[in-house]
């Protein structure tokens, strides 16, 4: 069933209202780090500080959501600060003296620990990115692109950094091509970079041509080094909702690109492949891992419901729509939107609770960890406001009653 004008126009006001009026006033300005800067979002359900330690990847993320708050819905002073107590932390404490970034530092920036991905670089970028756009600074956009540069080679530089695995059984994985693709995307879209089309398309053809199988219909999270699916458990381990957020990311691409039908084309086929996995037509919700040929997956975490797969599946979903018409999609959306509201919203507090059993009920009350935090949720709730603002601007219909 189609969405009305009238529909997506109370759409638009519900992400809208849950941004501003829900979800970001429950992590700021409580979590602002006045005394060592940076931001404290390890944080209970009713916002109380469960641990002070600060996940690097959640400082660059937050102080991404800040600075593009300030960018694109109101020039908040308070919103500036924050984002300006982020990147300072990120720039003094969260680079070691190689030049890489670590994962997890105490409150006041020493370092905890650190590992062989890169992307807390990745998250360094758009939040630079993002602050350099906010501020006009210059040496901040001069960082964005000379770490962007980094990242890059360290996607593309065999043995640069430590692999994953012996060389025992080969692999390549969807998550570098993914998140390059995103934060080349941020990167261009705030303030620009020479490098970026041409890296984007580049990751995803990768994506592509390896990742995403017509025949069995599905995204594969790992490959062998000629596509191949390696028939071990790691190797059919499937995250429906990872797929789904890359398929957004190319959704995104061909809008940019003017409704670049192929990438519509792209998009929909992974989002549909992934969908039809991942949903959980007993419970509802998007199931965390499955197995590729159906077999058991080893992660004991792997029915659970996650808050970050369904915030992409809602942007998924919601784009998909908006670029295709396809009523399929806005069903979709309606579905995997009530489900979360319904679930995941914590009504009396604000945000999201982040993990639910299988059948919906709360595993655990954190707001904020490691990996949680100001991010997936008001990305989305952002994003989803975005696109519909200009998707009923462009649709909108002159009447001598919405006139006077």
């Amino acid at each position: 069933m189609q969405y009305s004008f009238s529909e997506l126009e109370a759409l638009r006001d519900f992400y809208t209202g849950q941004l501003l009026n829900d979800t970001v006033p429950f992590w700021f300005p409580r979590s602002y780090d006045h005394e060592h800067g940076g931001f404290l979002l390890m944080r209970d359900a009713g916002g109380q500080l469960i641990d002070d330690d600060k996940a690097v990847w959640i400082q660059g993320r937050a102080t991404w959501l800040l600075s593009t708050l300030y960018n694109s819905v109101v020039q908040s002073p308070e919103w500036l600060e924050g984002a300006k107590l982020g990147y300072d932390f990120l720039n003094r404490h969260c680079f070691d003296t190689d030049g890489r970034m670590f994962f997890h530092v105490a409150r006041n920036g020493a370092p905890i620990r650190k590992r062989r991905y890169f992307f807390s670089e990745t998250f360094a970028v758009i939040a630079m990115a993002g602050y350099a756009r906010a501020t006009g600074s210059e040496e901040a956009a001069t960082r964005a692109r000379e770490l962007f540069g980094k990242c890059v080679e360290y996607a593309t530089t065999p043995g640069l950094l430590d692999p994953k695995f012996e060389p025992t059984r080969p692999a390549k994985g969807i998550g570098v091509p993914m998140i390059m693709l995103n934060t080349a995307q941020q990167l261009r879209d705030t303030i620009g970079d020479p490098r970026c089309d041409a890296l984007i398309s580049q990751w995803i053809g990768e994506i592509e041509k390896y990742f995403v199988k017509d025949d069995i219909r599905c995204v594969m999270e790992q490959v062998a080094p000629d596509g191949s699916i390696i028939d071990h458990i790691d190797g059919r381990t499937l995250n429906p909702g990872h797929a789904i957020e890359g398929a957004w990311f190319i959704l995104h691409e061909a809008v940019h690109r003017g409704n670049d039908p192929r990438l519509i084309d792209l998009g929909c086929r992974m989002l549909d492949y992934m969908w039809e996995r991942g949903w959980d037509h007993q419970h509802g919700g998007i199931l965390y891992f499955r197995d590729v040929y159906n077999k058991p997956v080893q992660e004991y975490w792997q029915d659970m419901k996650f808050w970050w797969p369904h915030n992409e599946a809602i942007i998924a979903t919601l784009l998909a729509y908006l670029v295709t018409g396809n009523p399929k999609y806005a069903e979709w959306h309606r579905m995997v939107h009530d489900y979360s509201y319904t679930r995941f919203h914590d009504k009396e507090n604000g945000e999201w609770y982040g993990y639910l059993h299988r059948d919906g009920s709360i595993a655990q009350t954190a707001k904020g960890n490691l990996f949680k935090g100001p991010f997936h949720l008001p990305r989305q709730e952002w994003y989803c406001m975005q696109i519909l603002n200009n998707h009923l601007q462009k649709n909108a219909v002159w009447s001598g009653a919405s006139h006077g």
